[in-house]
């Protein structure tokens, strides 16, 4: 079915790579990335981070930026047009389905983000000690007003992003907001690296361990290698069809791996300067966000700013990640069903809100009610992202591979002479192998391990 609306398109290269960018810099490049690396090798893991970024994160990148860009159409038609059949029309609506899901959670704890930054701003956030903050965040996230009225908030201010459009919604805002959180976290790396102790931080972060590199450590640093780019959900096929059919695609993608790393590594430098700077250890996902940095804001100098410049930071990056997620499913609507953009925006931010109520519930209301074994939250956030994401990424990975066939579709990637691939077959060659042969079975290995065969 042809697109009822003109299609949109990005203005610029640099649009296209702030919104990229902010998808790729979410949460997890807050509070899980930093933490990984520490406890896993530190510049080590790094290393193994950046080799596996190299056979997977990027060449699938450019795979699903090339399958948007080619279709000019959302995933679920981009994919229907190249695979020809049902078959693959059905796994292009699965990874709308997926980014639909992603988002319906991820708002409920960009909430919690938006409201910690309210409580910061209305200097709430000082404790005498641990229990303290902890027990602070145990009250506001049970609380269903407090958790369902931050979801609606921030999920509102994502669709007002969405609801003007590629250039002037995602595009115009993603200029403003990704540079701002790069000075963000700019600020906190100074703040950071000239605290006392400072160095103890820096040698968590950075030293190579190699004697903490294990099998498992490996596997961490190959599944963050794949989900830190957005990978599997549809997005980069969505922002692909905004792309011109001239641009280059391999010279837009990589400043988004580069800079999504470097962004990585210096919230990494921020959070553990500061952490170890008051002799407290880090810790992964809620407590180090809402437990330990607000205690350890409480005892610092300036800690009142310090909090705010903070979670401002991770909200504008979750700001960033939802729109992302909820844009294919607009797409799709748009392109599919012939909806204006005003109207699918709003469809699907109420319905996005409404689905992520039980996760908002789940940990007050509905903590009792489980799915196999898990909370509502726990479930959703499993079934997502560790199980439909690297399907995602395996079904792109066949379809440009296998069934679209690798030197039919890297034949769009040479879009002039000066094209990055046109004059350099070696790395055209490097970029067919980890297609065909290296991501596939890495993204089953990540499977494997999800499911607990490793």
């Amino acid at each position: 079915m042809k697109p009822f609306e003109k299609r949109e398109s990005w203005k610029s290269r640099t649009g296209f790579i702030f919104a990229a960018l902010g998808s790729a810099v979410g949460l997890g490049s807050i509070w899980r990335f930093p933490y990984v690396v520490g406890q896993n090798g530190g510049a080590a893991f790094i290393l193994l981070y950046l080799i596996f970024l190299a056979l997977i994160g990027f060449p699938i990148l450019i795979a699903e930026i090339l399958v948007g860009r080619t279709a000019q159409l959302s995933p679920f038609g981009a994919f229907k047009k190249i695979g020809k059949n049902k078959f693959w029309g059905l796994s292009g609506k699965l990874v709308i389905f997926t980014g639909f899901i992603i988002s319906s959670f991820y708002s409920v704890i960009a909430g919690w983000m938006l409201g910690y930054l309210i409580e910061a701003i209305f200097g709430h956030l000082s404790f005498s000690g641990s229990a303290q903050a902890l027990e602070h965040f145990d009250k506001l996230s049970s609380s269903a007003f407090w958790s369902i009225g931050f979801h609606f908030l921030f999920m509102a201010l994502s669709i007002l992003i969405l609801f003007f459009g590629v250039r002037k919604g995602i595009e115009q805002k993603s200029k403003i907001m990704m540079p701002l959180l790069i000075v963000v976290v700019i600020i906190l790396v100074i703040k950071g690296v000239t605290l006392p102790s400072a160095s103890k931080g820096l040698k968590f972060l950075l030293s190579p361990r190699w004697d903490l590199v294990t099998p498992a450590g490996i596997l961490i640093a190959l599944g963050q290698a794949f989900f830190t780019l957005s990978l599997g959900q549809g997005t980069m096929v969505t922002y692909g069809s905004y792309l011109s059919k001239k641009e280059d695609i391999p010279k837009s993608c990589f400043p988004v791996v580069l800079l999504n790393t470097l962004i990585s590594i210096l919230v990494g430098i921020a959070i553990f300067t500061i952490v170890f700077s008051q002799d407290l250890q880090p810790a992964v996902g809620p407590s180090l966000i809402f437990e330990t940095l607000p205690l350890v804001f409480t005892k610092m100098k300036l800690g009142y700013v310090l909090s705010i410049f903070f979670f401002l930071l991770v909200t504008l990056a979750a700001l960033t990640s939802e729109i992302s997620a909820l844009e294919p499913f607009i797409s799709y609507l748009i392109d599919e069903k012939g909806w204006k953009r005003k109207k699918a925006s709003i469809f699907t931010g109420c319905l996005a809100f409404l689905i992520g109520v039980p996760s908002a519930l789940s940990f007050g209301l509905l903590k009792r009610f489980t799915l196999f074994g898990l909370n509502f939250f726990d479930f959703v956030s499993f079934l997502s992202v560790n199980i439909l994401v690297p399907l995602g990424g395996f079904l792109i990975v066949v379809l440009v591979s296998y069934i679209w066939g690798i030197k039919k579709a890297f034949e769009h990637l040479k879009v002039s002479k000066e094209a990055f691939f046109h004059h350099r077959p070696w790395v055209a060659m490097y970029f067919k192998v980890c297609l065909k042969y290296i991501s596939p079975i890495l993204i089953i290995l990540i499977l494997l391990n999800i499911l607990g065969f490793f």
